[in-house]
């Protein structure tokens, strides 16, 4: 061979090098595409870590506490046991003489069961300016009858012989067994519901005996409870997808998108022409 063909060859050695070389070309990102980058990589985690969060099953829980409590003048109830109370159940009995028929001297008695919210929050399910007498299992939740008035139950007597009676907790002069009251609170500023379970006994001469046998709350913030339900935990995962379609995770402020980032290093490139036609290069 002589030396111009010698001259013109290429050791091969060279081309290889050459060629792993251009095997290692390297993208350089603009600042703005590095900043993409991190945003999107901060993104996807949120993303990755929320949905691992979705797929744990939530739990709503309801807290009951038994009790045995003679109604008073004032008998407080504490639902979540916090130390604040939360509702006052009075019963207030009152007599006097009311004047004189057919020429004789008569008195008159009243006794009042009544409820009431000690925070302004704080409400009774009812009607105008009744609370209800609900039986188990009704729903008290957002959709119930809220505010309610703080009425139970209230007789009126002459010379000891009942003559009137209005409230649903008077139960036509008899009173009510098992009946239950609905109640909304709040919790740290979110609203919670439960209940509180009364016996309620009309006697003669306007006496109302009335005992609190029992109350509850549910644990989840605007979730309804079922009137009489003490125990268990119930899933609540359906509950939570509703909620979430009401709180959606907003689309990302940049212009390139997850699944160019999927594609790898061919995203990369789309993602570079993409970004160079939006800066006019």
């Amino acid at each position: 061979m002589n030396s111009a063909k010698r001259d013109n060859v290429v050791p091969l050695k060279e081309v290889l090098m050459k060629r792993s070389a251009r095997a290692r070309t390297t993208f350089n990102l603009s600042e703005s595409a590095h900043g993409q980058l991190n945003s999107y990589a901060l993104v996807a985690s949120a993303v990755g870590v929320g949905m691992l969060a979705l797929a744990q099953p939530v739990e709503a829980k309801i807290i009951y506490t038994a009790a045995h409590k003679t109604i008073g003048a004032s008998t407080f109830i504490d639902l979540n046991q916090d130390g604040i109370n939360d509702f006052k159940l009075s019963l207030i009995r009152t007599s006097h003489t009311g004047g004189v028929r057919q020429g004789t001297f008569f008195n008159s008695s009243n006794a009042t069961l009544a409820a009431a919210g000690v925070a302004s929050a704080n409400q009774m399910y009812g009607r105008g300016k009744l609370a209800s007498a609900l039986p188990a299992g009704v729903s008290v939740g957002a959709g119930g009858k809220f505010p309610g008035g703080p009425l139970m139950a209230h007789i009126h007597a002459i010379n000891g012989t009942n003559s009137g009676y209005s409230g649903a907790w008077a139960g036509k002069g008899a009173g009510v067994q098992h009946r239950f009251l609905g109640l909304k609170f709040t919790i740290h500023g979110k609203i919670h519901f439960g209940w509180a379970r009364l016996n309620v006994t009309i006697l003669q001469a306007a006496t109302i005996q009335a005992t609190l046998t029992g109350y509850a709350y549910e644990t989840i913030a605007n979730r309804p409870i079922i009137t009489g339900k003490t125990t268990g935990t119930d899933d609540v995962e359906q509950y939570e997808a509703r909620a979430s379609l009401t709180s959606p995770i907003p689309d990302p402020p940049q212009p390139a998108s997850l699944g160019m980032l999927a594609l790898g290093a061919e995203g990369v490139s789309l993602w570079r022409r993409k970004e160079s036609a939006l800066e006019g290069d």
